[in-house]
Parts: structure tokens; sequence; C-alpha cells
């Protein structure tokens, strides 16, 4: 038996002695383990960073990071989703992430993550208008060419 399904097995055998339906989405639909969490490559990468070149970081301290990092995650975006739900909207945006980081007492949080949203936003924006300037551009010059036949 594989990993993968071992920890599936677990899960099965956990939810069926405790009753939790909590891995059960969309239908019935089991969620296996890895599934439920941030990929943990990338985790690792993220990690590293502080970790002097030749430093190691064990496999337990690996899933332990990876467990609250993603448990961190779908905490605050199941408020951030109440938030947008209950404004009969079906889309969750940067805003409802900011009052779900308050909501929840992360006010540290919030003043660095909206100077940081509006900087993306702004960023975005730009690269959206040059990105329109130059096909506009690139249309102009075909359509000058054509009539300076």
């Amino acid at each position: 038996m594989s990993n993968s399904e071992d920890s599936q097995q677990y899960v099965k055998e956990e939810d069926e002695a405790s009753g939790d339906e909590s891995d059960k989405q969309d239908g019935g639909i089991m969620l296996r383990e890895q599934d439920r969490f941030l990929p943990i490559c990338n985790i690792i990468k993220i990690m590293k960073v502080p970790v002097p070149q030749n430093g190691k970081i064990a496999k337990d301290a690996r899933e332990c990071i990876q467990e609250c990092v993603s448990e961190f995650i779908s905490f605050i975006s199941s408020e951030a989703i109440e938030r947008s739900v209950a404004e009969n909207r079906k889309t969750v945006n940067g805003d409802d992430l900011l009052v779900a980081f308050s909501n929840l007492g992360f006010d540290n949080y919030v003043e660095p993550l909206s100077i940081y949203l509006q900087k993306y936003r702004e960023s975005n924006k730009s690269d959206r208008n040059l990105f329109l300037d130059s096909g506009y551009a690139q249309n102009e010059d075909s359509a000058t060419t054509h009539d300076g036949k």
C-alpha cells in the first residue's frame, strides 16, 4: 500500500470512528489528506529562505508548517467567503480578506496588506494599460501601413 493510500485509509477510518463529515464535500466526495494542504514543495521553498545553505529542515517540521499554513488560509478564506455570501456576491476579493483579517483579530496585518493590495491593483492597472496601449499602437501601425500603400 502506498503512502497516499495509507493517509487516505487513515482519514476514512478516523471519520468512521468519529462520525466526522469534515473531509466530505460536494455530495460526499472524500478529499485525500494531501488535497487539503498546500503543496509541500512550495512550503519548503519558503521555509528555506531564512535557513543557512547547509541547514536542514526536519520532515515533521515541514509537515507541521504545511498543516498550519493550510489551516490558517482556510480560516481566513472561510471568513471572507461568509462576507461575500452575506453581500450576495459570488467572488471573494481582497477587501473581503482584509475585513476577515480584522474580524478575526489579525489587526496588525490589515494595514500592510491593504498597502500591498493597493500597490498590486495599481501595478495590474498599469500593466493592463501598457498592454492595451501597445496593442492599440500596433493596430494603428498596421492600419497606417495598409493605408499608405
